[in-house]
């Protein structure tokens, strides 16, 4: 018989660099039904990390420091996009255009309840306007005369967070996963989202072994 052939060695896995399994949120180890990253803690505890929610916190965080710093970063569309609204949403997106600049959302009368949109917040990416633009319609319909300015800006941030952020059904890969991790860890409020959700769920050992029996 001929000899059997040795088996090829494995290449070496190259290891995360420093810092990034030490994190109470720990490594990643997978990414399931492209909604959720799985992690492991240093203390042997799970990690479930729902990467939307996660991501939209991150996002309003990010818009807020940037309003903090005065206002927030526009990236002006290259061909400004043509929304049609209902005519009462239109005049209320048109009614809160000074509000919404601030945010980095310009917004301008098309005429017949139409709205040209210039320019987008920049940490957004690429969003569909049109959505965005109902989803705030929604929001400034629940804004009272006396809702402060504060408060106002603050809800509108979430809604925009929510556009701006990964979505479920998104593949991530290790190294992306890995950095919203950490990018969590360093963020205030990243237990939950924007809208109260929670972003994570953590099953300690003990809690572990007790589903299989062995305590």
């Amino acid at each position: 018989l001929p000899a059997p052939r040795p088996r090829p060695e494995a290449a070496p896995q190259e290891p995360l660099p420093v810092g990034q399994e030490d994190g109470p949120l720990g490594r990643p180890v997978a990414q399931l039904l492209e909604t959720y990253i799985l992690a492991e803690a240093p203390d042997g505890a799970l990690v479930l990390v729902d990467q939307h929610a996660a991501h939209e916190r991150l996002t309003h965080e990010q818009l807020k420091a940037q309003l903090l710093d005065g206002e927030v970063r526009a990236q002006p569309l290259l061909i400004p996009a043509v929304v049609e609204l209902p005519p009462a949403d239109a005049a209320r997106l048109l009614e809160a255009a000074p509000t919404l600049a601030r945010l980095g959302l310009e917004i301008e009368d098309f005429g017949a309840a139409t709205l040209l949109v210039r320019s987008l917040p920049a940490l957004l990416g690429n969003p569909d306007p049109a959505p965005l633009l109902r989803d705030l319609c929604a929001e400034l319909a629940e804004w009272e005369e006396s809702t402060a300015l504060e408060r106002r800006l603050d809800a509108a941030i979430a809604r925009l967070a929510c556009h701006g952020s990964i979505r479920a059904g998104r593949r991530l890969n290790p190294a992306e996963m890995s950095a919203l991790l950490r990018q969590m860890e360093a963020t205030p409020r990243a237990s939950t989202c924007s809208h109260g959700r929670p972003t994570w769920l953590r099953m300690g050992k003990a809690e572990l072994e007790k589903l299989f029996g062995r305590r």
